[in-house]
């Protein structure tokens, strides 16, 4: 079998065609002979059942989950925090203060690191200087867009331009790398390069509405009286700027 999907698939017919098998001594097939046994089954738990082996435990220092003898990463921000890992069979799940914060493959070896690179980002924009030399960043393969708009970043200044990269890559915590290499593609036709303008691409078809203050929630300020403007002082300034 190449995959888990394949083998799930196979085992489901295999219980299809099972149920068509008629057992010895029997004038039903077995599809039959199961809806007997169901009407004194108990009903299913509201509840689905997880088949995973949960494990609480902590970040380390290095913002790294061991679980069944292999570090998983997490955010730096989980740092010496407890977390609760989840291992599915194809997948390790890591929760802190009951969200969701890392999701990995999981690894049948033993004794290995799996990193994600974005989980260091916020660490980096910090330290910009270690970007070319972190670990977690190894290996790290990027469209080609991303290092154009390193370089071209880092033309204007050296140092800030590296963090001001740092800042771009940052928004692949909340949005996907297809998403994002459109946007630095797009940001770049247009000649611009800052982490902001390369965020407005990512939102192209999104209205933007104004939105008005509601004064609910803050009673002391329903007291404040704003005098309207005096437009004539105005038009008095700029006679005066002639």
């Amino acid at each position: 079998m190449r995959d888990f999907e394949e083998l799930n698939e196979y085992l489901k017919e295999s219980c299809r065609s099972d149920l068509r098998r008629r057992l010895r001594g029997k004038t039903q097939p077995k599809a039959e002979l199961l809806v007997e046994d169901q009407a004194a089954m108990l009903p299913l738990p509201p509840v689905p059942f997880e088949a995973a082996r949960t494990v609480d435990t902590g970040a380390s220092s290095l913002s790294l989950v061991r679980f069944d003898r292999n570090d998983y990463s997490v955010p730096v921000r989980c740092a010496h925090r407890p977390v609760v890992v989840k291992g599915f069979a194809w997948e390790v799940v890591i929760h802190a203060e009951g969200r969701e914060v890392a999701r990995h493959r999981r690894i049948w070896d033993k004794e290995k690191i799996l990193f994600e690179p974005v989980h260091y980002l916020a660490l980096l924009e910090r330290k910009p200087g270690a970007l070319d030399h972190a670990l977690p960043l190894d290996r790290w393969e990027l469209p080609e867009c991303f290092g154009v708009l390193r370089r071209r970043l880092e033309a204007k200044d050296e140092g800030e331009g590296t963090r001001e990269y740092i800042r771009v890559l940052r928004l692949l915590e909340k949005h996907s790398l297809k998403a994002l290499r459109q946007a630095v593609e797009k940001a770049l036709e247009h000649g611009a390069t800052t982490r902001d303008a390369v965020a407005l691409f990512l939102y192209p078809g999104e209205e933007q509405r104004a939105q008005s203050f509601n004064l609910d929630g803050h009673p002391h300020l329903k007291r404040v009286i704003v005098q309207a403007p005096n437009l004539r002082v105005y038009a008095q300034l700029l006679g005066g700027a002639r």
